[in-house]
């Protein structure tokens, strides 16, 4: 008998064939896009290739956030990128690209089964600088080599330009010298000794490279040498007047610039046409001739014309005039190509162009083929908002205010509700009649787009403030891009401040539109201030829109609700300590307010009482605290203070005795964060607990040896904020927490004006075997849920740590006291689970900042994440407690329901004559 036959083999033929199943991992449904969305970006651009004639057609480029990519030119999707170094080493110097150019020079393409040449070239950094080979179809590096100057800090203004397979290394020594080195562009061996050029003329503030001319301004008359000829002469080069703006290079011409619209040359065998003036220039080809391309913005209208180089004539199969929206901004044609159609009937070309509102968008046949919103790549601020109500629920909350009306006054009798609820049921009867015979009233704008709140207040609006003044409007759920907007000439404050975005009234007073506000520096007019409202649900502005500042902002801050009309004043301070209020109708809601600034670099704290007398507001200053220490090195690197809307639902945490330790909660702590360098300690971090309304400093520590980054998280009575520990070079975080006590100091009434007693602080310190980028705690509607903290990896990795991992209070021993919390043991590292990554394999390239958001479900919290990319999800991180699940099965519970009612009914009528027959007895 075989042996595989009986019951014996065939079991270990089972395991064998269980054995040899690989196990399959995965995700589950909700988690795979269901409640997330990710948008890539590669940045602002610096270099770019358009090249329709490769046998894969793609655009290849390199931008400000130290990214490489290659774009498809029919779509603008990215095919594959590359996130490099940080700034400085990431910084790419040059991009080469090979055989794009007619000229035999710039082609270095390596020959079949060689090693040598290069599909794309880049230089980057410059201690050490990074010089690599790439390849162009799928991204990879190729080769690589580097170099590390003698002189650091003169390799910062160092340039490169390539030419003839030979890379040259141009550093500047400011009014001294050139110093210029050539290397085999592959292999980086030099090629000769390192040429000197004395050139006592240069300045950082006036010279450029062209190609290979050195060339600087001095006056009416432009300076230069040609870095490659045999012999050095110094050309000069008469302007009719002296430059009102900043000149440029033209790429692709060598000694070609353009001075106040026009193209001006050092280059003596370079001819140009003089007579051209536009706001941007790019050299390409077309029929085999070198031409000259140019683009002016007239009346909302881009205009693409172009000349060919040898003899300025127009070249009229490149003109376009095509409608470019008002929210792309100033544009700069960045580079163009050229590709026969399939019938032979002309040529197809497609025009990339970059925008000051940080834009990528490209032109072809007439019309804008594809845009990409690369301002999104440096987001500074974010809010979520509520969206409008729907018809119906408009109409009870009108309903409901009605009746809040009249139970003030004397109309609050049966009759007047009675006679509303029928008039309000009639008309919603007549728009159903209307809207099924077709004669309703046709829906609004933000209903076509689906803006309509849902029941769990889930869907929001996301209104997104960039680096550029460029503002957006996006749905959190799919991702759309509802509306934009642009403000030109802005910028942010003074400290690395950012513009800041304001909710002065949100979506819950109906029937008014929510309102928000930008705050920002101009970039024109000596820095006064600008202030911006808008509706964020529909992005077109209100309240008078733009509105110039004749002060500038020193600091601001939001005043509670007017009853007027619900909006939120804004409380300005400027330069000369003068206080501002807009709206000035809000000005009287200003008395008694106080507020404080920070000079980062002096580490001075400085509080005012504002005051309202006699019409107008005033600021005392109260209190003064210097942070700088005795030779006054420390420099603020670090301001957290706690999230305005945060509610704190427990006031104490209950111990093992069952006794309750009081959570010192003071609204007014800021923590401030101090680092200075330190002879015997490296570096010094210091971390000050201020009362900002009475200047009292509750509380302060020092890390020695320690640095930035530095990210911090404060809430309720908590915070944590974590470093790097140059000691034992590893990021570590610290936890603080604050208590009163046993017993309450007030329990109703907080104010810091009455000298609370000190706080009882516990702290612990945590190893995380990550660097950390960004730190938020989760925020809920009520502060009921359990308060995680989201921690931002250099991985791109988001993880949702537990507080009771971070809790200071965590015993070194298992005690029973301990237990009687509910507190793990003491263990110095923190464990990252991979389940408890809330974007799994979503990764967010450059991660730099998480922002929350509560919603409204207590136990779900919406989270959006920025950086290079940006992510949009929700957590939970007490579960949904609140929320059936999707895959609740109601169809079993409606018959168990309608069984159990069934039976109680049957039942109660057998029990009825039960007790009938007993009763006849």
């Amino acid at each position: 008998m075989d042996f595989l036959q009986t019951p014996a083999g065939t079991l270990i033929s089972l395991l064998s064939l269980l054995l040899l199943l690989s196990t399959c991992s995965g995700l589950y449904e909700d988690q795979i896009k269901k409640f997330d969305w990710r948008s890539v970006h590669v940045g602002s651009l610096k270099h770019a290739y358009v090249d329709l004639n490769h046998f894969q057609p793609r655009v290849l480029l390199s931008t400000h956030e130290q990214v490489i990519g290659s774009l498809c030119p029919k779509t603008g999707e990215i095919i594959w990128r590359q996130v490099l170094e940080k700034k400085p080493r990431g910084d790419i110097k040059l991009l080469q690209v090979s055989g794009f150019a007619d000229d035999s020079s710039d082609t270095a393409a390596a020959p079949m089964g060689s090693h040598l040449g290069f599909d794309m070239m880049t230089v980057q950094g410059h201690a050490p600088a990074l010089v690599r080979g790439w390849n162009t179809n799928i991204g990879t590096i190729e080769w690589e080599w580097s170099i590390m100057p003698l002189n650091t800090e003169r390799a910062q203004d160092a340039v490169w330009f390539y030419s003839n397979s030979i890379l040259y290394h141009v550093v500047p020594a400011w009014r001294s010298h050139i110093e210029v080195t050539s290397y085999f562009a592959t292999s980086g061996h030099t090629t000769g000794s390192t040429s000197k050029i004395m050139a006592a003329w240069i300045n950082p503030e006036s010279c450029l490279l062209s190609g290979s001319f050195y060339v600087c301004l001095d006056g009416k008359q432009l300076i230069s040498l040609d870095l490659v000829a045999k012999s050095t002469q110094v050309i000069a080069t008469s302007l009719s007047a002296e430059p009102r703006s900043k000149i440029h290079d033209l790429p692709g011409l060598s000694g070609v610039l353009i001075v106040d619209k026009k193209l001006v040359s050092v280059n003596k065998d370079q001819a140009v046409c003089p007579d051209l003036s536009s706001d941007s220039y790019i050299v390409g080809s077309f029929n085999s001739r070198k031409v000259i391309a140019y683009a002016d913005l007239i009346n909302n209208m881009l205009n693409i014309n172009a000349v060919y180089l040898e003899d300025c004539s127009p070249v009229p199969e490149l003109h376009l005039s095509v409608a470019f929206a008002e929210h792309y901004g100033a544009p700069t044609l960045r580079s163009f190509d050229c590709k026969s159609k399939r019938n032979s009937d002309g040529k197809n070309c497609l025009f990339l162009l970059s925008t000051s509102a940080e834009s990528i968008v490209a032109v072809q046949q007439g019309r804008v083929r594809w845009t990409r919103e690369e301002s999104l790549a440096n987001v500074i601020d974010t809010q979520f908002l509520d969206l409008p109500l729907a018809d119906t629920e408009g109409t009870l909350e009108n309903e409901m205010k009605g009746k809040a009306v009249d139970s003030n006054s004397l109309k609050r009798d049966i009759a007047t509700a009675f006679m509303r609820r029928i008039t309000t049921q009639a008309l919603q009867i007549k728009s159903l009649f209307l809207h099924v015979i077709g004669l309703g009233p046709p829906p609004t704008a933000t209903q076509r787009a689906g803006l309509v709140r849902d029941s769990f207040g889930l869907h929001k609006m996301l209104v997104l403030l960039t680096r550029s003044g460029k503002i957006f409007g996006i749905d959190n759920i799919a991702g759309k891009h509802h509306w934009k907007l642009y403000l030109p000439n802005v910028a942010g404050f003074e400290n690395s401040e950012q513009m800041r975005l304001i909710v002065q009234r949100s979506s819950k007073h109906f029937p008014l539109q929510p309102l928000c506000a930008i705050v920002a520096k101009s970039a024109v007019s000596n820095g006064n201030g600008v202030l911006f409202r808008f509706n964020p649900i529909t992005g077109q502005a209100s309240e008078g829109g733009l509105l110039q500042l004749n002060y500038k902002i020193k600091q601001l801050a939001l005043l509670p609700e007017t009853e007027e009309d619900y909006v939120k004043g804004i409380l300005i301070l400027d330069g000369a300590n003068k206080v501002h209020v807009e709206p000035k109708h809000a000005t009287p809601l200003a008395h008694g307010m106080y507020l404080y600034t920070a000079d980062l670099k002096t580490a001075e704290l400085e509080g005012y009482y504002v005051k309202y007398a006699g019409g107008e507001l005033s600021a005392l200053p109260i209190w003064n605290v210097r942070l700088g220490g005795h030779n006054s090195e420390q420099q603020i690197i670090s301001v957290a203070s706690k999230n305005p809307i945060e509610h704190v639902h427990s006031q104490g945490r209950v111990l093992g005795d069952r006794s309750v330790l009081y959570k010192y909660i003071n609204p007014n702590l800021v923590a401030f964060v101090t680092q200075a360098p330190d002879a015997t300690h490296k570096s010094v971090l210091n971390l000050y607990l201020i009362d900002v309304v009475s200047g009292s400093v509750i509380f302060s520590m020092t890390h020695r040896k320690v640095r930035a980054p530095l990210h911090i998280v404060h809430s309720e009575n908590w915070l944590a904020y974590s470093y790097f520990n140059d000691k034992v070079r590893r990021t570590e975080i610290t936890t603080i927490e604050l208590y009163e006590g046993s017993a309450q100091a007030n329990n109703s009434v907080w104010s810091s004006l009455q000298a609370p007693s000190m706080p009882l602080v516990e702290r612990q310190s945590y190893i995380i075997p990550t660097i950390v980028e960004a730190m938020r705690e989760t925020i809920t509607e009520r502060g009921i849920t359990n308060k995680h903290v989201l921690i931002g990896t250099a991985s791109g990795g988001i993880v949702e740590m537990p507080w009771h991992l971070l809790d200071p209070r965590r015993p070194i021993s298992s005690t029973t006291q301990g237990r009687e919390e509910g507190a793990i043991p003491y263990i110095p590292e923190l464990p990252l689970p991979t389940e408890n990554y809330i974007n799994y394999n979503q990764t967010v390239a450059r991660l730099r900042n998480i922002y929350t958001a509560p919603s409204g479900l207590e136990s779900t919290c919406l989270v959006v994440a920025t950086g290079l990319d940006i992510f949009v999800t929700r957590v939970a991180p007490s579960k949904t407690f609140d929320l059936l699940k999707e895959d609740f099965d109601y169809i079993l519970i409606s018959i168990v329901l309608v069984v159990l009612t069934s039976g109680s009914l049957i039942v109660r009528h057998l029990a009825s004559r039960k007790l009938l027959k007993q009763a006849w007895k």
